[in-house]
């Protein structure tokens, strides 16, 4: 055999096994969603010969109570009740096999419309959310992400409230090779990153991430300071913040629904990163975010390794959500 030939159909080999390895990753994050999901569907289904209107109730139980949202576990079951009638869904294992090609359909939302930096200028992306979901680490872990490609990334610490967030990101920083541009506890957040995107395009840098302080969705001067610091990143680079990312705690559940509604409503959304999925069983909420507020899922946490945040695939996440 060629020796190219052998080299080539090596890599295609360890190509395969690093994909398996990654989907089993997944998989076993995802085991606390898939035991709550498709082991009870699995249940309910299985010896059942025919579809009728209990079977599709017990099935809506089970969606809601996955935490898919009312919206996304109504129209699923109003797709299912509309095949049965027309006699395109024959018996429970169709059924859900038509449960899971439209769930895969309602999470392949597309990237919504945003500005792009000027050529030669860093793109800038402003992170936000609650107190508590791992805004900071999925910073640190998104940023990891960019240097694997290449990328000069730099972490904008303007969470000013807490010494500690500071001191987070500065550690972050040092350990997976980003710049970090800081100010002292108490700074003005907006200064901070005015200062931060002018360090970026001297230095020539590719990706900016803005980590900004916890706050409650719900909290007006806290979301005030959130638009001013929007303000003042298009004032320094017309279009900044270019992405604004939303992180959510999966555990939250339909709460999740509610943060993404009114942090949409005020600063436009561009992406969720949705963390702490391994240790829920309310992974069905990717499908209620994605449905109902019409915002893309960049990045899930599946675990605390560095590399545990994975850029979000529709159709890898159903599958191992209903692969046994």
């Amino acid at each position: 055999m060629d020796c190219s030939m052998g080299i080539e159909m090596f890599g295609k080999k360890d190509n395969k096994e690093k994909e398996r390895g990654l989907f089993n990753r997944l998989r076993d994050g995802l085991s606390k969603t898939r035991a709550g999901l498709t082991e009870r569907l699995d249940s309910l289904i299985l010896g059942k010969r025919k579809i009728d209107e209990d079977l599709l109730e017990e099935i809506e139980e089970i969606l809601f109570t996955s935490d898919l949202g009312v919206i996304a576990s109504q129209e699923l079951i109003d797709i299912v009740r509309t095949g049965v009638t027309r006699k395109e869904l024959d018996n429970p294992e169709v059924l859900k096999e038509a449960l899971k090609q439209n769930i895969i359909r309602f999470l392949d939302v597309p990237e919504p419309l945003h500005t792009v930096p000027p050529k030669g200028h860093p793109l800038v992306i402003m992170v936000i959310g609650v107190n508590g979901v791992g805004k900071t680490t999925s910073i640190a872990k998104a940023a990891n992400l960019y240097r694997e490609q290449g990328k000069r990334v730099m972490l904008v610490a303007a969470d000013t409230f807490r010494a500690a967030a500071i001191d987070q990101l500065v550690i972050w920083g040092e350990r997976i090779g980003a710049e970090v541009v800081k100010q002292g506890h108490g700074a003005d957040p907006s200064a901070v990153v005015f200062d931060g995107i002018n360090a970026a395009v001297a230095r020539g840098i590719d990706i900016v991430l803005i980590d900004t302080a916890g706050r409650l969705h719900t909290k007006v001067n806290l979301m005030d300071e959130l638009e001013k610091i929007h303000r003042v990143a298009a004032r320094r680079l017309p279009g900044a913040p270019h992405q604004v990312w939303l992180v959510l705690d999966a555990t939250t559940g339909q709460n999740a629904i509610s943060q993404a509604e009114m942090f949409h409503k005020n600063l436009g959304v561009t992406g969720i990163i949705l963390t702490k999925l391994d240790g829920t069983a309310k992974g069905g909420i990717v499908v209620g975010i994605s449905r109902q507020i019409g915002i893309p899922v960049k990045y899930i946490g599946i675990g605390e390794k560095i590399d545990d945040l994975r850029p979000f695939d529709a159709k890898a996440f159903v599958e191992a959500i209903f692969t046994s």
